[in-house]
């Protein structure tokens, strides 16, 4: 079933090559990532596609030629946004468990998304996402300080020397925005879904950059209520969930489409959405606040580049989500896309179950975190094909089903 869709994204992605040699390594690479069993490494790809003589091309071919993967990565976006309308770009953790020391970024990290310390590396991945598609088009590897300090490790990693220390929250908001401004695609809305110690802060950075965002917060994060017929206007700052709980009795209830429960019951909707398909659909109350960041004059820069998704007014808004007989907020989300309805903001930030289902079902299957070498380049390149076969399977399983969903469906809001 893949096989078409993968000779003709290859044909894509490897238009930059200089070199045939080039473009039929990296179609081989693609094709043993789609079609070997087990653990993708360089050598089982190799052992399927070649024998021994392929493992040392596919080795040199992946950490030492001197191909660049942005062209790459630039070439899936463009080929997506025409083949998948997008909704919004999704960016996500994607931690990578790693028993050694060597492999570039390797260290003892805690993700506040998994709650737990892991010994691995930590990357954050930018997906192009709809309710019925995602796949991951641009990465970034989050090096600790004791990688970017250390001269020995960044020179054996080949680690570039503009790579600088960064906190995971500024390492997530630098990928989308890397891809947004450096690349020929239109400006959409991004999901970020990572821990925000910062929220305000990074809010203002997509803000000033003329993109629109919603960023997941913690119950702690301090704002000040704008709105003067609300609970909590005038009183200073208030932590997000105090601000949320208070207002509990204004939201109204969203129905919205649930990738993950649709995955268990092994359903699939109707071409027309009609009564009777077997997408799982669930429902959630929404209320949204307007607020502001804490000590801030005025509003943050008006953003005239996205007032076509309702972002044009420079204020911020405060987003809490509430299960079925909850009291405080299962989920918040500050965003300054101020004048889009909380139901269809709540619906965005499900987007982010659609990737997460997406890396576990296909993106760890094409081998997403089976890098086994030491480089930089090296990971960066083996995830950039990753990426492909991971686009190549997803775009099989929607032709295959037989229902149209090349364009995104918007629910109504």
């Amino acid at each position: 079933m893949w096989e078409g869709p993968a000779r003709e994204l290859a044909a894509v992605l490897f238009a930059s090559f200089p070199r045939r040699d080039q473009r039929q390594k990296g179609e081989r690479y693609l094709r043993g990532l789609l079609s070997t069993e087990g653990r993708k490494s360089i050598r089982n790809i190799a052992a399927h596609v070649g024998g021994p003589a392929a493992e040392q091309s596919l080795h040199h071919f992946i950490s030492s030629s001197t191909w660049d993967w942005m062209p790459v990565r630039q070439a899936l976006a463009a080929y997506l946004e025409q083949a998948v309308a997008p909704r919004a770009w999704v960016v996500r953790t994607m931690p990578i468990l790693k028993a050694g020391q060597h492999s570039v970024g390797v260290d003892q990290v805690f993700d506040p998304c998994l709650g737990q310390a892991f010994r691995g590396q930590h990357a954050f991945g930018v997906w192009h996402a709809s309710e019925h598609f995602s796949a991951p088009l641009h990465w970034r590897l989050h090096l600790p300080h004791t990688w970017v300090q250390d001269d020995n490790r960044r020179r054996r990693a080949e680690v570039p020397d503009g790579i600088g220390e960064e906190t995971e929250e500024e390492c997530a908001s630098a990928a989308v925005l890397e891809a947004m401004t450096s690349w020929r695609v239109p400006v959409r809305p991004v999901v970020l879904n990572v821990h925000s110690v910062r929220p305000t802060v990074t809010v203002r950075r997509f803000s000033e950059a003329g993109v629109p965002v919603i960023l997941r917060v913690g119950g702690s994060a301090r704002l000040t209520v704008r709105d003067p017929a609300l609970p909590g206007h005038g009183a200073g700052a208030l932590g997000a969930e105090r601000i949320l709980t208070a207002v509990r009795g204004l939201g109204r209830a969203v129905e919205w489409v649930d990738p993950e429960g649709m995955a268990k019951a092994g359903g699939t909707e109707g071409a027309d959405g009609a009564e009777g398909a077997s997408w799982s659909r669930r429902v959630s109350v929404a209320a949204s606040v307007r607020v502001g960041a804490v000590g801030a004059v005025g509003s943050v820069a008006r953003m005239s580049a996205v007032a076509p998704v309702g972002a044009g007014s420079g204020e911020l808004v405060l987003l809490g989500e509430w299960e079925a007989g909850g009291r405080v907020p299962s989920a918040m989300w500050l965003t300054n896309m101020a004048s889009v309805p909380a139901s269809a903001l709540l619906r965005m930030t499900k987007l982010a179950l659609r990737a997460r289902r997406d890396l576990a079902e296909i993106g760890e299957r094409v081998g997403l975190k089976d890098f086994e070498g030491r480089s930089f380049r090296g990971w960066h390149r083996h995830v950039t094909l990753a990426s492909a076969a991971h686009a190549v399977l997803a775009l099989a399983g929607i032709q295959g089903d037989g229902h149209d969903r090349t364009r995104a469906r918007v629910l109504p809001a």
